[in-house]
């Protein structure tokens, strides 16, 4: 990309310091490139003009009409308040209507002066309106005939970017402005020969006609030129790491199965591996002796047992005479892998010690003495084991659990705790879908945990509303009575930490209700409590002293406790559905029956009701995660988004799963052939690359 583009956006004739602001903190357009690649979310065909007398053909369809505003006036008070403008042409009169903005739009429009309409009519009365207009003046409508084009753009805008002149049409002044200074100056970033072979129009004319489309035939061009761009760089960028990576880094080779294995495996193993721990555990041992470092995802749904599978290798590392650490997002998951590996290894002999940030001093500076003295073969902690005073003898394994926003970059501050970079072991217990899996840990191998252990019962889910509630409390007690412990979730609020907290309190009160004491012992967590308190109530809760406990989201987390059978979520409609599936698994861990009960509200909104339907229908974390995909879109999977790399553009990763892996074929084809990217046709490749990671978070540097 010419450095021309790097320009700040301010120097952009039309816009000085006042909107640059505006832009930058609106729409996060801080540079001419950032302009250039802020599309249209549509374009529609403003050729044809209408006249008001043809409106009854045409209502609720949007139409572009030609006349003059005959009167302006106010009506109406507090909500009621409106804009009311008269508009008229020779064959008919009808209404323009302003509900918001009423001030901008009376600085804006006069009596008696011509404008150009668009929007869409309806019928109220016996007179036809049109609500909130996109309205032109004669002379500005003129001015941006030159364009010379039938299909106008409309661009996401915010009130405070209307409300400055940086509405869709600003925009798209804006937009004309860079492209008819710059367009010559756009630099090609695809080899020829790509670009013959698979008949793509040229970055100059897609960049223009995404914007200010010639015809239909030609905005789909654009558009197909710009996803395969915006996915091939991503995918070449993911591909080119895992070959430079495994090029550069040879790995430990880990062939000794030892005596910790072989001891754990035959007299401490709490339950027989299924078919799939073991196939998993095999690619991993295949990556161990290959003489190349270990990426490698495991993904396993939640109560899979990707834990015990975590264990056994760092085993096979000990055996080797290395060090392992296990890395996880939050203080209470990290605590309670720490606890359940020490339950598993108390047998052996073993040290495995707990770095978090709540670690006193005085333990802390005995850890890191002994993790470089190699007297220390685990370290469980946070993801302040990556810090540069942590440092490891002979560190030879990384687990790295739940880390959703651990990319590319991050993982790579691993390699320098040694000469030799560590094998690297991701676990992420949501689901992902193929095609996001291939976007958002492309440098990586995957593996599948897609089984359950033997005996594990399947989660059975129902439905209450409060209507429903004094019937839900029965089913409770029943629970209790058979000696059953249960969660209860409230969902965060998050406009408000203390709304958060009222909101489990007043819960906490009408549980007590429902549940008197001492008969039933009930207890809350939430976030805000101090360390010492939140770790009372869960070994309290742990060690069966309480029946109900009361939590937000923090569970989600939380420790495993097999004789918790019952996790009722408070207010169902408020949650996700992978943050549904998620806390689901948090029980159903023993043998006997477990229960998973969305509460609701009386009134669902078909969204809402989609969910619970799905929720209802299956326990497969797969599906709900293709479902909720295809529901919300990429943008936050679960806790997925991971630097920025699923803020795509034009890319939609359910329909364009064939480009997804179009693009990484030809990405691969060409790294095959050329993996630096040192071949004078690949060289506008890596070029672009460079100026990426010059742009963005999302792309490393590459060499």
């Amino acid at each position: 990309m010419n450095s021309i583009f790097n320009t700040q956006i301010q120097y952009l004739k039309g816009v000085g310091a006042k909107r640059a602001e505006i832009l930058r903190n609106e729409a996060s357009i801080h540079t001419l490139h950032d302009l250039l690649v802020y599309y249209p979310y549509k374009h529609i065909d403003k050729s044809k003009f209408y006249k008001i007398n043809e409106i009854f053909n045409n209502q609720n369809s949007y139409i572009q009409l030609k006349g003059t505003i005959s009167d302006i006036q106010i009506v109406g008070m507090n909500r009621a308040r409106r804009l009311i403008a008269t508009f008229k042409d020779d064959t008919g009169v009808m209404e323009l209507v302003w509900f918001n903005g009423i001030k901008y739009i009376e600085n804006k429009i006069q009596v008696n002066k011509k404008y150009i309409v668009f929007g869409k009519p309806t019928r109220f009365s016996q007179t036809y309106h049109i609500s909130h207009p996109e309205i032109t003046s004669m002379d500005d409508y003129e001015d941006m005939q030159h364009l010379a084009i039938p299909f106008r753009p409309f661009y996401n805008t915010s009130d405070k970017m209307k409300k400055n002149g940086l509405d869709s049409k600003g925009i798209e002044k804006l937009c004309f402005q860079l492209l008819s200074s710059y367009n010559p100056q756009i630099e090609e970033n695809l080899p020829e020969y790509i670009i013959q072979q698979y008949k793509f129009i040229d970055r100059k004319s897609a960049l223009y006609n995404i914007h200010f489309p010639q015809n239909m035939e030609m905005l789909h061009k654009a558009q197909t030129r710009l996803k395969f761009e915006e996915m091939f760089f991503i995918q070449t960028h993911l591909l080119h790491f895992k070959i430079t990576n495994a090029s550069k880094s040879k790995g430990f080779i880990l062939a000794k199965v030892g005596n910790h294995f072989n001891q754990f495996y035959a007299n401490h193993l709490p339950f027989e591996l299924t078919k799939a721990q073991k196939r998993v555990i095999k690619e991993i041992r295949s990556d161990f002796i290959s003489g190349k470092q270990m990426n490698r995802l495991l993904q396993g749904d939640v109560g899979s047992g990707k834990t015990i599978v975590s264990l056994l290798i760092m085993l096979i590392a000990i055996d080797n005479g290395f060090q392992c650490c296990l890395m996880a997002p939050t203080e209470i998951l990290a605590n309670q892998h720490f606890e359940s590996i020490t339950s598993l290894l108390k047998e052996m002999d073993i040290p495995i010690e707990l770095l978090t940030g709540t670690t006193k001093a005085s333990k802390r500076k005995e850890i890191l003495k002994n993790l470089k003295e190699n007297k220390v073969p685990i370290l469980i902690g946070t993801h302040a084991l990556i810090e540069d005073n942590v440092i490891f003898n002979k560190l030879g394994l990384v687990v790295i659990d739940e880390q959703h926003r651990f990319g590319v970059e991050q993982r790579a501050k691993l390699w320098k705790k040694n000469h030799c970079p560590p094998h690297v072991l991701v676990m992420t217990a949501t689901p992902i879908p193929r095609t996001l899996a291939m976007t958002v840990y492309g440098d990586l191998d995957i593996s599948l945990i897609d089984e359950l252990p033997k005996g594990r019962k399947s989660i059975q889910t129902y439905h209450y509303n409060l209507h429903q509630k004094d019937k839900l409390i029965v089913f409770l007690k029943k629970q209790i009575a058979l000696k059953r412990q249960i969660y209860v979730v409230f969902p965060l609020i998050q406009e408000s930490e203390s709304l958060d907290l009222r909101n489990l309190m007043e819960g906490y009160e009408l549980y007590k209700i429902d549940f008197p004491p001492p008969h039933y012992k009930i207890g809350y967590l939430h976030g805000k409590m101090p360390t010492e308190e939140k770790e009372r109530e869960m070994q309290n809760f742990i060690k069966g002293e309480t029946n109900i406990l009361l939590a937000t989201t923090v569970i989600e987390v939380g420790v495993n406790i097999p004789n918790a059978s019952v996790m009722l979520i408070e207010n169902a409609e408020r949650f996700g559905l992978s943050q549904l599936h998620q806390l689901r698994g948090r029980v159903g861990r023993g043998a006997e029956q477990s229960y998973c009960i969305l509460l609701s509200g009386n009134k669902l909104t078909n969204e809402s009701k989609k969910r619970i339907q799905v929720m209802l229908q299956t326990n497969d974390g797969f599906e709900i995660a293709n479902y909720d995909l295809r529901l919300r879109g990429p943008g936050d999977m679960g806790g997925t988004k991971q630097s920025g790399l699923l803020e795509f553009k034009l890319i939609d990763i359910i329909k364009d799963e064939k480009m997804i892996s179009f693009c990484r074929e030809v990405a691969s084809n060409i790294l095959a052939k050329d993996p630096m990217l040192t071949q004078k046709e690949h060289l506008c490749i890596k070029s672009h690359l460079h100026y990426l990671y010059q742009k963005t978070n999302m792309y490393y540097k590459i060499s």
